[in-house]
């Protein structure tokens, strides 16, 4: 399908009297820092957003003199833990105050999340981040308990008891019936790709489509993201993995433009006054743009691809296939910089809207050729990078499998708006157990509900 799915709107007054799950998704990107307040009628599995606010990390405060830096964004934006929470703090604060819900009454979990990870040394660095974005909740009014798993129904709201299945299953670390890989430290931003894989399968609820294992899920934000899952019942494993860079690669076209501030400036910053199919490509720069793109998989003993850590260690002992993508950016301004003058921001987003619909097809070429493409899985996408402009069109229209067969004749292909906040709503009620077996996301496309699997394995295991 061509549209991209977006969460509807839900009012304050249904939020009350409906059987919802409202939960807060937080996220620290290279780009933007999001707060997204979304619901779920746990009866029909439907998620809705209530609101949103955006703000770009770069206004994130400078460090005092006093402070820590413990990284940085892509764009070398410094960040210290107290300047992140207070940035956190204020997005969160103003989501809850301008939507009106009450922290206590009415929200009832937040998940944290980050894509900022090029600055960190491996993967487990993260952990300092995430620990800063927990502080800026925490700072907002966010009880403790809101942030991890309930133990029990008792631990729940009284209101939420009919809908959990605590007292017959424990939450064993499978979001929406995926398992992560047997070490978690393959990629910086292992939690960017779970997220959005549950947010994609959870996306679709409301729809026609069964979006449900085995998947391959993209996130194009300024990092890459995303997982390859398998078929396995009633828990999928992940077999592929995605690193690199996503919107950063039009964001450096974009700066060397000259449309936006050099070194800071972004593809958002851009107006989108019109469609970018109505100019003439420049192709001798689409190709020298494409010759600065390396998509592969990750070679062994590497300890980053695309300026983002990763452990080809870990990925070799779980068994999944890491798919890297790396430019040189310094290069691609210097690209951006040949654009006619004439009708230069139409001509700049033609261009991109074609180079991240190669860089699609290019990903999927490769994870087929590392055989993580089974006959039955879908493709989901989502990020800034390709759900704007005409890129939905151009994959929709163009995406092959190696023996030239369009991709959509045999597999779905899905655009989701804001997957990784739809995917916090998801993973928080999986980490209570608040799945519903009429409209299931776990299991495999076209099976049943695999609650009924999920007791026996853990009956067994509590023997």
């Amino acid at each position: 399908m061509h549209r991209v799915l977006r969460p509807k709107a839900i009012g304050l007054s249904s939020l009350r009297i409906g059987p919802f799950f409202t939960v807060a998704s937080v996220e620290l990107g290279n780009t933007t820092t999001k707060c997204i307040l979304v619901t779920t009628n746990l009866k029909s599995g439907e998620i809705f957003e209530i609101e949103k606010e955006v703000r770009m990390t770069r206004d994130v405060r400078p460090p005092r003199s006093d402070e820590i830096i413990f990284g940085e964004t892509v764009f070398g934006v410094p960040l210290t833990r107290d300047s992140v929470a207070e940035m956190v703090s204020s997005v969160l604060t103003s989501v809850t105050s301008r939507s009106g819900i009450d922290i206590h009454r009415d929200l009832h979990f937040v998940v944290r999340s980050t894509g900022v990870t090029a600055s960190f040394a491996s993967p487990s660095e993260v952990g300092a981040i995430v620990q800063a974005l927990a502080d800026g909740c925490i700072n907002a009014g966010i009880p403790p308990r809101k942030m991890t798993a309930a133990i029990s129904a008792e631990n729940l709201p009284p209101s939420l008891h009919d809908f959990t299945w605590l007292k017959k299953v424990y939450f064993d670390g499978a979001i929406a019936s995926s398992l992560p890989p047997a070490n978690t430290e393959v990629v910086a931003n292992e939690m960017e790709g779970e997220l959005v894989t549950a947010g994609i399968k959870g996306a679709v609820k409301g729809t026609s489509i069964d979006f449900r294992n085995p998947v391959m899920t993209l996130d194009f934000g300024t990092t890459l993201a995303g997982r390859i899952t398998d078929d396995g019942f009633p828990y999928a494993r992940t077999i592929g993995s995605f690193a690199g860079l996503a919107g950063a690669i039009p964001d450096a076209l974009t700066r060397g433009s000259g449309l936006v501030k050099p070194g800071i400036g972004c593809t958002l910053d851009l107006p989108r006054v019109r469609k970018s199919s109505s100019v003439d490509v420049n192709f001798e720069c689409l190709e020298q743009a494409q010759k600065t793109i390396r998509i592969d998989r990750v070679p062994g003993g590497v300890s980053r691809f695309g300026t983002v850590p990763v452990n080809t260690e870990a990925a070799e002992e779980s068994n999944v296939i890491l798919i890297g993508v790396d430019a040189d950016l310094k290069r691609l301004e210097k690209i951006g910089s040949m654009l006619a003058n004439q009708e230069k921001e139409m001509q700049l987003l033609a261009l991109i809207d074609l180079l991240q619909a190669w860089i699609v097809q290019r990903i999927v070429s490769t994870a087929e050729s590392e055989n993580l493409i089974l006959n039955d899985t879908s493709l989901g996408l989502t990020g800034r990078a390709i759900t704007t402009g005409q890129k939905p069109k151009f994959v929709a229209e163009g995406l092959q499998l190696n023996n030239g067969e369009l991709w959509t004749t045999s597999h779905q292909l899905v655009f989701v708006e804001d997957g990784l906040a739809m995917g916090a709503a998801v993973a928080a009620r999986c980490m209570n157990s608040m799945g519903t077996t009429q409209h299931p996301m776990g299991g495999r496309r076209g099976d049943r509900c695999i609650m009924a699997e999920r007791m026996k394995i853990q009956g067994k295991k509590l023997k």
